[in-house]
């Protein structure tokens, strides 16, 4: 029996406008009743992630940053971290700023950016049909690291790189690859959105790798839950779509990849469902919980 079952969002959960179809709802809220825990794995901060959770009734753990932070939603507490420093925040931004390349700083309640592009653009039409307690919270600003240097508080869970040109994106990934004591994600394929425009539909493809502190990944934030929580790994399914999600997948009891991933990441998975369009997590609940 699998006791624990950890989900990622963007690509896997949520369709590709950024929803959980009624279907995929239903099966979790179905596994919960069961008895199984439901963690949502989200590389997206605390509120975001939080808001889903509770739109979907799975309220108790989520892991946020891609692993940087493990929260317990009823407590309001952080039971888990591994935040960036600020000095590497600060040499990583200065990079970017060095070779105009877009950027953009998690923080466990806000995203920190210069303008609406790339992922900030789709995660703004997401907060479009949302209730403002249940947006994902953007700061656009246009002197990221003056603010960065002054700000008290160090609560950094990674930094997003994008950009369309794929040349100009394996330049820079090499230069962020030369600073010491953070993980730069190894990702080989272009990222694909889709945003609605009044009746229209606008596809989105860029290059993006994500930046976090060393031995930050989404199973190790689950191997420290679950180790509190008397689980072993053979009773954890995880489902996944892409590189942060591969540790995981490859070190869970059972690891499920979407049928939507790049190829090279399917590999990794025990088991391939259906897309993120065609309700993929209801039907790996379905068929590895509900009908054990």
């Amino acid at each position: 029996m699998y006791r624990l079952v950890a989900i990622d969002l963007d690509g896997t959960l949520l369709n590709s406008y950024g929803e959980v179809s009624e279907k995929n709802k239903q099966a979790i809220q179905k596994a919960i009743k069961k008895g199984t825990e439901v963690v949502l794995a989200s590389g997206r901060p605390i509120m975001s992630v939080k808001n889903l959770a509770n739109e979907i009734g799975c309220d108790h753990y989520i892991i946020c940053g891609n692993g940087a932070i493990t929260y317990d939603i009823p407590k309001e507490e952080i039971l888990y971290n591994r935040f960036l420093e600020k000095a590497k925040v600060l040499q990583i931004i200065k990079i970017c700023e060095e070779n105009s390349i877009f950027y953009n700083v998690y923080t466990k309640d806000t995203i920190l950016t210069k303008n609406l592009n790339y992922n900030i653009l789709f995660y703004h039409q997401e907060n479009a049909s949302k209730p403002e307690n249940r947006k994902t919270h953007i700061s656009i600003m246009q002197n990221i690291p003056e603010y960065i240097q002054n700000r008290k508080e160090e609560d950094y869970l990674k930094i997003t790189i994008c950009d369309n040109d794929k040349v100009v994106f394996g330049s820079i990934i090499r230069k962020l690859r030369t600073i010491k004591n953070v993980d730069v994600l190894d990702v080989a394929h272009m990222s694909r959105k889709i945003i609605k425009d009044g009746t229209n539909n606008v596809f989105m493809e860029y290059y993006y790798t994500e930046i976090t502190n060393t031995k930050v990944d989404k199973w190790q934030a689950i191997e420290n839950l679950i180790q509190k929580q008397n689980i072993k790994p053979e009773e954890v399914m995880t489902i996944g779509d892409n590189i942060n999600d591969a540790e995981m997948v490859k070190k869970a009891g059972l690891g499920i990849m979407m049928q939507n991933a790049a190829p090279y990441i399917q590999e990794m998975a025990d088991v391939i469902v259906k897309n993120n369009d065609n309700d993929g997590v209801a039907e790996a609940i379905e068929t590895y919980i509900l009908k054990e």
